[in-house]
């Protein structure tokens, strides 16, 4: 009988400290006194973050005037607080609030200092973790009763990415600048991590997808590259336009969690006792 394999398809950096967490919940599960599973990296997306000295003093002059900034990711905090090697709080004159779409973003402000200064930044992050999204997040903006027409945001993201947030906020009345600090370079198809992917029985195999991105660039290799398809592997998603697209490349099997890695892990270790 071939063992189960969970593949983790998040960049190299954050797959490590999951499968980590993973491989400890599992000892601890009892699971593996049935059969050990194999976990797999599969970073379809690596972050690169942008390093231009002119970019760093455009964002330091955007802000200046800005009254709310968004952070659509982990990846775009790291990569804005590497660029501006600055306190949040240097950068205008009065206090600009940040909003995040969840834990793990606001977990990432958390290790900047941000919202732990001695006048604290105040972070807005939609309350139910079910509502990790750009809707959730509009949603808890929209609770400040501003008047969107006298207000200026800044939107930090990366190359591509969905623009709900951006489009719904300049509907709103607001000024909206999206500011790029990563670009996202597809695992080249040469890469040995394929080669698990490729030995391994696919219908024991259960796939961890955080981003509607990476899940289309999976779609196009499997496509190319795998003519056995993903219909009967299993596809767990973080969130339910992650699962739409998983759908769409053809995976047979489809679950989706509550946002946030300890939902995922959960999930996992279900999969593993079926």
């Amino acid at each position: 009988m071939s063992t189960k394999t969970i593949v983790v398809t998040r960049p190299s950096g954050q797959a490590r400290q999951l499968i980590e967490i993973l491989m400890n919940s599992i000892e601890q599960s009892g699971v593996a006194k049935r059969s050990l599973p194999e976990i797999v990296s599969l970073p379809l997306l690596t972050i690169v973050p942008k390093t231009d000295d002119q970019l760093a003093d455009h964002i330091a002059t955007t802000l200046k005037d800005a009254d709310l900034a968004i952070f659509v990711s982990p990846n775009a905090i790291e990569c804005a607080m590497r660029l501006l090697e600055r306190d949040w709080q240097e950068f205008s004159k009065k206090i600009i609030p940040i909003g995040v779409m969840g834990g793990s973003s606001k977990l990432a402000l958390q290790n900047h200092g941000i919202g732990q200064e001695k006048s604290p930044t105040p972070v807005l992050i939609p309350k139910n973790n079910e509502h990790w999204d750009s809707e959730g997040l509009w949603q808890e903006l929209q609770g400040l009763g501003w008047d969107w027409q006298s207000k200026k945001i800044v939107i930090f993201k990366g190359e591509g990415g969905r623009e709900w947030l951006a489009d719904t906020l300049v509907t709103a009345g607001a000024t909206v600048e999206a500011i790029s600090t990563y670009t996202r370079v597809p695992l080249d198809l040469d890469n040995p991590a394929w080669h698990a992917i490729r030995e391994m029985d696919i219908s024991k195999s259960l796939w961890l997808l955080t981003s509607s991105e990476a899940v289309r660039y999976l779609g196009q290799v499997m496509k190319d590259q795998f003519p056995q398809g993903l219909q009967s592997a299993s596809a767990l998603c973080s969130h339910h336009n992650i699962a739409n697209a998983a759908k769409a490349i053809g995976f047979g099997e489809v679950f989706t969690t509550e946002a946030g890695d300890e939902a995922l892990i959960k999930a996992s270790l279900a999969w593993l006792m079926i």
